[in-house]
């Protein structure tokens, strides 16, 4: 889908429930602490949100039922990835065509001598011979993209060709570089094994496949795909395995903050009552959590996006609960989220999921009427998950590891909070406290007189 038309497609949502609540971009964008014209952009498809928190907001001052919120979100993940697409391909190329194109004349590939003239017609006249660019000249690099790219490919192999002489040479004379223990071997032994063992050897193969469906569908990973040099992979594994997410035909977005509503969300802070900040909103969530070193508390809630990353379908088979570890709960103070006296709720969404982290393994079970695993993703049609993870008894680390098909493949990822593990203590008989509306500091719960 073309970000135009998903972004369209999502601008329409928005002004359909606009519309339908009567209220006007003044009055909803004051409600929903933004700028009028950031929501007028928003719902005439000028602007995709980079966040999902105030979308959802909006949603539900203009009263969206529970399927429409799924849809909606599913209409924002697609405008947010067709977004993200945008000028890729461009950006991988346009910025190192220029200087490749200028390195292309300095050697011959088959003599290694100097050359000047094929270049002149791809690339204009010398830099010193056009003292300024017109308007009439500046669409010119872009008219010629193929010659450009041919050049450029021309600089790399009189490159790789000039490098591999003088290796080559090197070694042949005996030359090279001492390692630490003093002993001499030849250019480059000292990097083959340097700590990266596993990640070296783990992706060599979609670095090195001649296949198709590698090399052209997916142009924007750039040169390493149209290499069938070994030498390629130790790079692309040691920055994090490209190879490894070419494998991978999903992709999944955790939200480990995310609300079910505010009068259910409490967290548990090592802190005196007057330490800690008010209640963030929830797209602040996060970054409170952090500065303040806050713990789910007696339950979190995890949404999860899942969407493929292409046509083909993808079968999502289940979910397996991991624990890291069981630990006392945490004597530490609690804190609700939401204020006192002001209503909350909302109906269960579809694709909700129970986990009770207290138990001796904890498992995924589907909320009541709920359609259980498996599921099939796409490109066009993503998936949402909630799942929400209850503990009294425990301070429980846990994670998910997500189980996937598609055709002869499948896999396993794991899904945690940025590396770490999701974190959920218990909070029974802990000192709790809550924020009056409008109030300066944390009182104990229970003592704020409602008028």
């Amino acid at each position: 889908m073309s970000e135009d038309t998903a972004a369209a497609e999502f601008a329409a949502r928005l002004r359909e429930l606009k519309e339908r609540s009567g209220l006007s971009y003044g009055v909803l964008a004051k409600r929903l602490h933004m700028s009028t014209s950031t929501l007028h952009r928003y719902c005439n498809g000028d602007a995709v949100p980079a966040e999902y928190a105030p979308v959802e907001r909006l949603a539900r001052l203009c009263k969206a039922g529970p399927g429409e919120l799924v849809e909606l979100h599913r209409r924002w993940v697609l405008a947010d990835a067709a977004r993200g697409r945008k000028g890729a391909p461009a950006e991988a190329v346009a910025p190192a065509a220029p200087a490749q194109a200028a390195a292309a004349p300095a050697t011959d590939p088959e003599t290694g001598a100097a050359e000047t003239q094929p270049a002149a017609p791809d690339d204009g006249p010398p830099q010193d011979e056009v003292p300024e660019v017109t308007d009439s000249d500046a669409p010119r690099p872009a008219s010629r993209p193929r010659r450009r790219t041919r050049t450029a490919v021309l600089a790399g192999i009189a490159v790789a060709a000039v490098l591999g002489g003088v290796t080559l040479g090197l070694s042949l004379s005996g030359g090279g570089e001492t390692d630490g223990d003093g002993r001499k071997g030849p250019v480059g032994a000292a990097n083959a094994g340097d700590g990266a063992g596993e990640d070296v050897t783990a992706s060599p193969s979609p670095s090195t496949s001649p296949s198709p469906s590698t090399s052209a569908g997916k142009k924007e990973k750039g040169a390493p795909s149209t290499s069938a040099s070994p030498s390629a992979a130790p790079p692309e594994a040691a920055k994090g395995g490209a190879g490894q997410a070419d494998a991978v035909p999903l992709t999944v977005r955790t939200a480990p903050y995310t609300w079910e509503d505010p009068c259910s969300q409490r967290y548990l802070i090592d802190r005196a009552p007057g330490e800690v900040p008010p209640p963030p909103l929830e797209q602040d969530v996060p970054a409170w959590t952090s500065a303040v070193g806050a713990v789910s508390s007696g339950g979190q809630y995890v949404q999860l996006t899942v969407q493929g990353t292409g046509a083909e379908t993808v079968v999502v088979e289940g979910f397996t609960v991991r624990v890291a570890g069981k630990r006392s709960p945490l004597a530490w103070n609690d804190f609700a989220m939401g204020y006192p006296g002001v209503g909350c709720g909302g109906n269960v969404p579809t694709r909700s999921f129970t986990v009770a982290l207290d138990a001796a393994r904890p498992v995924m079970t589907p909320e009541s009427g709920h359609r259980d695993f498996p599921f099939k993703v796409s490109e066009s049609d993503p998936e949402i998950y909630y799942i929400k993870a209850d503990a009294s008894a425990y301070d429980v680390s846990w994670s998910l590891e997500l189980k996937w098909s598609s055709g002869s493949r499948s896999g396993t990822l794991t899904l945690d909070d940025k590396g770490r593990p999701f974190r959920t203590s218990g909070n029974n008989g802990r000192p709790a406290y809550e924020f009056p509306l409008g109030g300066e500091k944390w009182v104990p719960e229970g003592t704020t007189k409602l008028e």
